[in-house]
C-alpha cells in the first residue's frame, strides 16, 4: 500500500502522516516494525531545528528511524513492516545537489526526469512491493506564485513530477491543509 500526503509548509502534513503510519502498524501490522526515513541533511542552525522538531514528534511512537538523504533505492523491508519516508522535497534536493546525488542533469529534458525515475521514484515503488504500508510525505510548493530562477523551476518540476508519478499509483493521497486532512484519492481496502 501506497499513500502520499502533500501540504504546504506548517500545514500539518507530518504530523498527519506520522498518525496514519503508526494507525497502519497498530490496526493492519501489528507485528511488524515502524520505520521512519529522514531524509533531510543538516547543514546550518535552522535544519538542525527543524530536525530536532521533527524528532521530538516522532518521540514515543515507535519510529526506528533510517537517516537516508541520498540513496533511497537501498533499503529493504518486510510486508510487515510499515515504512514512513519524509520528505520527496528533500530527497530531490539532496540527489540533485549533494555532491554524491545521483541526478546530474539541470534542464527539464528526458534525462532529467529519467534520473528523478531511477534515484527517487522506482526505488518508492520497490519500497511500496517491500513493505506493508509506505506513506511518503511530500510538498504543494506549486502555488505560490512567485517568480523563481530557471534552476529552481527545475526544480519544481521535479518535485511536480514525483507527486504526479507516486499519486497515480498511490492507494490513498490527501493534501493537509490547516492541520485538516482532504482526501484527493482513497481506496478502500
Amino acid at each position: 500500500m501506497l499513500v502520499v500526503i502533500t501540504g504546504g509548509s506548517g500545514s500539518g502534513k507530518s504530523k498527519y502522516a506520522e498518525e496514519v503510519a503508526v494507525d497502519f502498524l497498530h490496526t493492519k501490522f501489528q507485528n511488524g516494525r515502524l520505520y521512519y526515513i529522514a531524509t533531510m541533511k543538516s547543514f546550518d542552525e535552522e535544519t538542525d531545528k527543524k530536525i530536532a522538531r521533527h524528532q521530538e514528534m516522532r518521540k514515543g511512537k515507535g519510529f526506528e528511524t533510517i537517516e537516508c538523504p541520498i540513496g533511497l533505492g537501498n533499503l529493504k523491508f518486510t510486508k510487515k513492516d510499515v515504512v514512513l519516508v519524509e520528505c520527496m522535497s528533500n530527497l530531490l534536493a539532496n540527489e540533485m545537489y549533494a555532491k554524491e546525488g545521483s541526478i546530474q542533469s539541470r534542464t527539464k529534458e528526458p534525462l532529467f526526469f529519467q534520473q528523478i525515475k531511477g534515484a527517487i521514484v522506482h526505488p518508492i515503488f520497490s519500497l511500496k512491493e517491500q513493505a506493508g504500508c509506505v506513506v511518503v510525505v511530500t510538498n504543494e510548493v506549486f502555488s505560490d506564485g512567485l517568480d523563481y530562477s530557471e534552476e529552481s523551476l527545475t526544480y519544481i518540476e521535479g518535485l511536480g513530477y514525483i507527486n504526479q508519478q507516486l499519486g497515480q499509483v498511490a492507494d490513498k493521497v490527501a493534501e493537509v491543509v490547516c492541520g485538516i486532512p482532504v482526501w484527493i484519492k482513497k481506496k478502500e481496502l
